[in-house]
């Protein structure tokens, strides 16, 4: 795992302050059915566009493997866990 990318995403999980931390791109569907899903459980998240913050992607790829959109972690109980992405988060908050 890549420390700098790791610790870019534990600056945003500390400064969230929301239950989720939820990274997103442009024209995505399972970004808007994670939104929704979120909404639908009275959870709140903080977003980070990738196409607003360039690099971004390529730091949460390096930090998860993840290489798709949306990339979804848990913030709560003061932990950052990375859950996947929508399908595994839908799965998840069953």
């Amino acid at each position: 795992m890549d420390i700098m990318s790791e610790e870019v995403i534990l600056e945003h999980a500390k400064d969230a302050g929301t239950d989720f931390l939820l990274y997103t791109g442009n024209f995505c569907g399972y970004c808007n059915a994670a939104k929704r899903l979120f909404a639908n459980k009275n959870l709140t998240y903080k977003e980070f566009n990738f196409d607003e913050h360039p690099g971004l992607r390529q730091a949460v790829v390096a930090a998860t493997g993840h290489r798709t959109v949306p990339v979804i972690f848990d913030l709560r109980e003061g932990n950052v866990m990375f859950i996947g992405g929508f399908d595994e988060t839908n799965v998840y908050l069953r």
